[in-house]
């Protein structure tokens, strides 16, 4: 029996994806839970119309991703942060630290599109990766800075 996926199937197919099954795993589990739909000429038709659709719009998500990335590429961001002996910060540079810099100077970034594998803890220079899209990744460039200690009153 032929289905159109509606949804990913691990170790079956992706969205949109017309793939042969057994009629009982079609109809017992595919459909019911609304992965799947029959193949119908109809429903063919269909998907074809929505891949042309999502297409399109990928186009313009990749077009506005590759705009914002143009103008990443010209931003270094500089956090400063209270530092302890030999370096280490009081606390850490996280990638909501990075989207608020970003968004002060009118870039607006989603801070779960920024990869920090793991918060910044020391003094230094860093290059973090930002995924815009699926197919555009842009790196930033940060400095972490030791903050100016204030003047000791006397």
């Amino acid at each position: 029996m032929k289905v159109i996926l509606k949804q990913d199937v691990e170790n079956l197919g992706r969205i949109g994806d017309i793939v042969k099954v057994a009629a009982g795993y079609a109809r017992n589990y595919l459909i019911p839970r609304k992965f799947a739909v029959d193949a119908t000429p109809g429903n063919i038709k269909a998907v074809e119309v929505e891949k042309l659709a999502q297409a399109k719009r990928d186009h313009r998500e990749k077009e506005a991703a590759s705009l914002v990335a143009r103008e990443i590429v010209k931003v270094t961001v500089t956090i400063q942060r209270r530092t302890g002996e030999e370096g280490a910060l009081y606390g850490s540079v996280t990638a909501l630290d990075i989207a608020e810099f970003l968004t002060a100077r009118q870039i607006d970034i989603d801070k779960r599109k920024i990869q920090l594998d793991e918060p910044i803890k020391a003094v230094g220079e860093y290059q973090v990766p930002i995924r815009l899209h699926r197919e555009v990744t842009v790196p930033v460039r940060v400095i972490v800075e030791p903050e100016e200690a204030p003047e000791t009153a006397q």
